[in-house]
This record gives structure tokens, C-alpha cells and sequence, in this order.
């Protein structure tokens, strides 16, 4: 009896009931397999490599996301305060490593206007000494969901709809209705800084905790921030709308002017850092991609200068691939879930975009030799040469670095579906709602109530109302008013949902 009740009892697919491509069940769409609690993410989540795979596929060859961009070249100089937590070159004392930025809008197409609102990406290539290193991150300085098993369910509700190639409030917020941790990052991108007024004065966030390892294998966890020296500026709804009437390249214009007449941008790299018994003094998870990481000082890690503006936009800023699995000795990813699927995820799909060999185009080559045994493919301009095209191998080896292996993480538990255990979804909106101006507080609600008023569900339009109104009382009920909402609705639908 035992042996037969610790057996699990399997039903047939319900009719409709969602399935992977090959049409087996799926049984957890919300949440990656992890090694344990704390652990990275299983390579063996078919589920999830599945859509991350299909999502990278869906257009060609225009970016799916980040489709409008703008890049410039320059150079990033160090300031050595790093180089006790991490052996990377490019942190190493005055070293000088070129770069390529691409900034971009996250959601809209290739030639949609600079003036909507829409996070901005902060694309950065180091061709340091040791390979390529990608910072690929966002001017604000969290993300809608924590997890990438929702990142393309995510990016289809925020596009245009299938049926009437149109964006529709009624699409992303009955999605966010069910995503309650997207509402801090919804906070930040219906206030004003949601339009920024340029590249230039623009903060960039790397989002995500990384790992900085140094020469004992020792790691800490890490976030990146690049501070604008030009300082930060946005727009209002209604200054975009005047601007994006008179030129909706407002962004890439001012970014390309700006080099041409010797007005080089610059931004600060500061680093946020923890070791890694302090990741359990939060009462949330800090590799949690929604969260920012309140009171930890910053470390001055260098200085970037962009100086060059691109002779051929396609050959450079188009062609050019970000993904954060480029990384370097000194650099790893952390266990953050949405980041542990953009390692994967952003690879493929510029394999996919650009081609097989997207690595040996000018923009994307490193700068130190590369030596492999990938081979052939698709527009191969390599210049790979001899017999021998494998490892081990006594007549043409290639050594291997054992100083450069991977820092060794603890783990425990066993292997799971389910999500974090410190959500905390809803304060740190309510903290920077606090934080604003009362005229960008008043910007703030007059935006979401624009786009929530066109909700025709009316349990969708509470439960995000009921979001807000966690965050802070008075943001949610300052939404509710300008909808005509029942407040004690919203505060009765709000009590039934924890932080």
C-alpha cells in the first residue's frame, strides 16, 4: 500500500488544456526547473527552451525585441576599484577597452517613433583582452517578470494583437493582471521615465545580479549601473507627443549630433556588491530581476566615453549581437531565473537573426584571436586551416586554462517547479511611487489611467488596481479616481492578494 501511494496518479490532457509543440501536457508554465530552491536553471526544462526557441524565431530578420536602436562606438576606462572582487582584465587599473553601445526601444518596430513609452535598452560590447563581454541591460533598473519562462508570453501581449495588428491595453493588462510582481516595473515605465528625452541623458541598468570571481574562485554578487554624466532627463506624455510630431528620430539624432560636433556622452559604471551569506538579510531575493537592491553602497568601477558614430548602420549597429552569455573570466552569470534564460535565449536568437557565423562579423569579432573547433555553416568568412578540428589532441593542441574554470556554487534540495520564496511584489512600487515629484506623481496616474480606462474587463482593471493599491494606498486610489472605480472594491479585492 505504501509503495502504491508514493506512485503519482497521471489524468489524460484535459481538451484545451495547453501543451509543448510535440503535444504532451504541460505541467508548469509559470516556473523554471531549478537545482533546488536557491539553484540555477536545469538545461533539461524542455518547456522552457522550447518557447524561449520558438519566441526567437518569430520574426526575420528584424529584431523581436529591441528593433529600433542606435549605436556609437567609444571606450571605457577603468578605475582598478574592482579588481579585489573580480580578476577580469577590464576592471583592471586604467586599462582601456574599446566598446559598442547600442541603445534601442524595448516593444515597437524598427522605424517606430523614439517618443514612445517603452523601456530603452543599454546595450554595451567590451572587446576586452580576454574576449567579448556584453552588459546587456535597460535604462530602468528592474523588469516586468522574474522569471523567463514568461518572457515570451510577456513580449506577445505587450505587441500588436494577431488578429488586428494593434496594441491593446486589454491584451497587457489582462497578461499583468496575473503577474503581480511586473507591478513595480509597470510604475517605472508609465512615470516619466518611461520617455526618456534622449540616449544621452539617460541612465543604463544591467538589471540582473552577476557574479564577479577573483584569482582563489572566490564570488560575490553584483550589480551594474551607468550613471549619465550628462545627467537624466524625460519626457511628459505631453512633450512627447509635440516632440514625436515635429521628428520622431528625435533620439538617434540627438545621439548622432552630439559625437559629430565633439560633444563626447560619457557614464559612470558603479557597482553594487554582495557577498554571498548576505543575499538571506532581505526579507526579498536580490537575484530577483523586479527588485532593486535598497541602501547597498556602490563601488566606482570606470568610466565610458562614446566617441564614433557608425560609417554603415547595417554593418554595425543592425548586425551587431548582444547576449549575456558573452562573458569573461571574472564574470559569471548569477542564479537569477530570467537571467539564467537570456544566457540562453539572446545566443540563439541572434545565431538565428544574423546567422551561424554572427561571431565573425567586424562588429562582433573579438579583438583577441579566437581558437576553436566550431566550424563551417552558413557564411563562414573564417580562416580555419589543418587536419586536426577536435580536443583532445596530441599533434595540434589546444590547451585548456584550469585557473579559468567556473566558480563552484553550493547546492542542496532537489530539482523543482515552483517560484521564489520572498516575492514581496508590491513595495518597492510603493517606494518609488513615494519617491516621485507630486507633478510626475500626477503624470504617473493621469498614464495608467489612460491606458487602464480602455480595459473593457472589469475584473482585470480591479486586480491591477488592487496591485497598485498594495504598493501604496494612495496610488491605487488615485487610479481608482480618475476611473470612477469603487474604491471599496479595490480594497476589498486588494486584501485577498499578499505581498
Amino acid at each position: 500500500m505504501l509503495l502504491a501511494a508514493a506512485i503519482p496518479v497521471y489524468a489524460a490532457p484535459a481538451a484545451g488544456a495547453l501543451t509543448k509543440d510535440n503535444g504532451a501536457p504541460v505541467g508548469d508554465n509559470q516556473n523554471s526547473q531549478t537545482a533546488g530552491p536557491d539553484g540555477p536553471v536545469l538545461l533539461q526544462d524542455v518547456h522552457l527552451i522550447q518557447k524561449l526557441q520558438r519566441f526567437d524565431r518569430e520574426r526575420v530578420p528584424e529584431r523581436v525585441v529591441h528593433a529600433r536602436g542606435s549605436g556609437a562606438h567609444g571606450k571605457f576606462v577603468a578605475t582598478g576599484e574592482l579588481s579585489r572582487y573580480s580578476r577580469a582584465k577590464v576592471f583592471a587599473s586604467g586599462a582601456d577597452t574599446p566598446v559598442f553601445v547600442r541603445f534601442s526601444t524595448v516593444i515597437h518596430g524598427n522605424h517606430s517613433p523614439e517618443t514612445l513609452r517603452d523601456p530603452r535598452g543599454f546595450a554595451t560590447k567590451f572587446y576586452t583582452a580576454e574576449g567579448n563581454w556584453d552588459l546587456v541591460g535597460n535604462n530602468l533598473p528592474v523588469f516586468f517578470i522574474r522569471d523567463a519562462m514568461k518572457f515570451p508570453d510577456m513580449v506577445h501581449s505587450l505587441k500588436p494583437a494577431p488578429d488586428s495588428n494593434l496594441q491593446d491595453p486589454n491584451r497587457f493588462f489582462d497578461f499583468f493582471s496575473h503577474v503581480p510582481e511586473a507591478t513595480h516595473m509597470l510604475t517605472r515605465v508609465y512615470s516619466d521615465y518611461g520617455i526618456p528625452a534622449n540616449y544621452r541623458q539617460m541612465d543604463g541598468n544591467g538589471v540582473h545580479a552577476y557574479k564577479l570571481i577573483d584569482q582563489d574562485g572566490n564570488y560575490v554578487y553584483a550589480k551594474f549601473r551607468w550613471d549619465s554624466r550628462q545627467g537624466e532627463a524625460n519626457l511628459s506624455a505631453a512633450e512627447a507627443s509635440k516632440l514625436q510630431a515635429n521628428d520622431f528620430n528625435h533620439a538617434s539624432r540627438d545621439l548622432i549630433a552630439a559625437i559629430d560636433r565633439g560633444q563626447y556622452p560619457q557614464w559612470d559604471l558603479y557597482v553594487q556588491i554582495l557577498k554571498p551569506e548576505q543575499l538571506d538579510d532581505f526579507d526579498f531575493d536580490p537575484l530577483d530581476a523586479t527588485k532593486v537592491w535598497p541602501g547597498v553602497p556602490e563601488v566606482k568601477a570606470g568610466t565610458m566615453t562614446l566617441n564614433r558614430n557608425p560609417k554603415n548602420v547595417f554593418q554595425e549597429t543592425e548586425q551587431s549581437a548582444f547576449a549575456p552569455a558573452n562573458l569573461v573570466p571574472g564574470i559569471e552569470p548569477s542564479e537569477d531565473r530570467l537571467l539564467q534564460g537570456r544566457v540562453f535565449s539572446y545566443s540563439d536568437t541572434q545565431l538565428y537573426r544574423v546567422g551561424t557565423n554572427v561571431m565573425q562579423l567586424p562588429i562582433n569579432a573579438p579583438k583577441n584571436a579566437v581558437v576553436s573547433n566550431n566550424q563551417d555553416g552558413t557564411l563562414n568568412a573564417g580562416a580555419r586551416t589543418g587536419s586536426v578540428n577536435y580536443e583532445p589532441s596530441r599533434s595540434e593542441p589546444k590547451p585548456e586554462q584550469a585557473g579559468q574554470r567556473a566558480s563552484a556554487l553550493p547546492l542542496k534540495g532537489s530539482t523543482q517547479q515552483a517560484r521564489i520564496a520572498k516575492t514581496l511584489n508590491f513595495r518597492q512600487a510603493g517606494e518609488f511611487y513615494r519617491s516621485l515629484p507630486p507633478a510626475q506623481r500626477n503624470n504617473l496616474i493621469a498614464n495608467l489611467a489612460g491606458d487602464l480606462g480602455q480595459v473593457r474587463s472589469d475584473e482585470v482593471r480591479y486586480t491591477m488596481l488592487a496591485h497598485f493599491y498594495k504598493a501604496d494606498p494612495e496610488y491605487g486610489e488615485r487610479i481608482a479616481r480618475a476611473l470612477n472605480a469603487d474604491r471599496a472594491k479595490v480594497e476589498h479585492t486588494a486584501a485577498g492578494i499578499r505581498e
